[in-house]
């Protein structure tokens, strides 16, 4: 234990810092979709319960499986699909509500009424509702403690089962209109922003660009349903496109996303969008917190070493002269509570000279 300290100023010797560190995530589709008349099916995890699908980027059962994302669908329970003859009605309205009540919370106008899922930053104007909806939740593992905001792109293609990229559109979704100074909203779960289809011809079939959201610190993807419509269509605005399901190497039915959605469990719809997604990336961030301490090391302390080495027979081995100014190198620092306990210690790279005629400022980072 040292014969001195130097203690903090807590004004002028300690300050806190903030570090953002982003990495690009690219998500191939050759990843979690099928492969051309095959599955990937050690790649995916269905459960029991029939509520979400996992995916993995090497066969879940293997011990270098990461934890990739999940896939649900849900619908809101005024929506026209919701109906007893619907496949997994009961799920489905769960997921929504649930996912919809821990990322937008509540209504003000009852406690009892959750926020309904809307293509716009504005969940209180009770327009441009989602009802029906796709959730992707990726892994914290890739996202870390949030997505960038205006790093989000999810491309898909809205053509049938057999030839989803050809017959049919491949769009990208993106939240171009996002970024840390604005263009998105806060909610219950955190920010969140809009996803957009910037292709026009996409636009104009579906009257508008704005397609779902993505809630940034959740790390969670909303998109619509509609996306896979060929127009708007009174009282069957989910009809049109082939969104078949597939069993093996056996496509079950050629159907309507609408048709999907009512007649298909939650695992089926899931392996529907599934092989439809073609690539996803975005940035993520990790928040680096720092305290920054500045240690002191006036000219009138620290000239003398604790280690027993130094002196030998009472008289300083580093002294040729008894006139000579005393020398220490300083190669450590450490760091005490009041009642004199080591907290921390940092090496210095390299001992510094220390004498009478100097003084040093190091600077220890701690981060958490």
């Amino acid at each position: 234990m040292p014969n001195q300290f130097q203690p903090f100023n807590l004004n002028t010797d300690i300050t806190s810092t903030k570090t953002l560190l982003h990495e690009a995530i690219p998500l191939t589709g050759t990843i979690y979709k099928y492969a051309t008349g095959s599955y990937i099916e050690e790649n995916i995890k269905n459960f029991s319960h029939g509520q979400f699908q996992s995916v993995y980027d090497y066969p879940y059962l293997s011990s270098s499986a990461n934890h990739i994302f999940d896939l649900t669908v849900g619908y809101d329970e005024t929506s026209d699909l919701s109906g007893s003859t619907s496949i997994q009605n009961a799920k489905k309205i769960n997921m929504y509500n649930q996912l919809s009540q821990v990322l937008l919370g509540h209504t003000k106008d009852s406690g009892e009424v959750v926020h309904k899922f809307e293509s716009d930053l504005d969940i209180n104007n009770d327009d441009n509702y989602m009802t029906s909806v796709f959730f992707v939740n990726f892994s914290r593992l890739l996202t870390k403690d949030q997505i960038k905001k205006g790093t989000f792109s999810l491309t898909l293609a809205t053509g049938s089962w057999a030839d989803a990229f050809t017959a049919g559109e491949v769009v990208t979704l993106t939240d171009v209109s996002a970024s840390d100074t604005g263009g998105t909203a806060t909610v219950l779960g955190g920010e969140y922003g809009v996803l957009h289809v910037p292709d026009s011809a996409t636009a104009t079939r579906l009257g508008t660009s704005r397609v779902g959201n993505i809630f940034y610190q959740a790390g969670i993807a909303v998109i619509t349903a509609s996306l896979f419509q060929n127009s708007i269509l009174a009282g069957d605005n989910l009809a049109n496109n082939r969104f078949s399901d597939q069993d093996g190497d056996l496509y079950i039915n050629q159907k309507t996303v609408r048709d999907a959605l009512t007649g298909s469990t939650i695992s089926a719809s899931c392996n529907a969008l599934r092989h439809r997604i073609t690539n996803v990336s975005f940035n993520n961030t990790t928040e680096i917190n720092s305290n920054i301490y500045f240690c002191r090391v006036p000219w009138n302390r620290f000239n003398y070493s604790t280690n027993p080495t130094y002196v030998t027979g009472a008289q300083i081995q580093v002294k040729n002269v008894a006139s000579d100014t005393p020398i220490a190198y300083v190669t450590t620092v450490g760091m005490y509570n009041s009642a004199g306990e080591l907290l921390a210690t940092a090496k210095l790279s390299e001992p510094l000279r220390k004498d009478p005629t100097n003084e040093l400022t190091l600077r220890v980072r701690l981060d958490y």
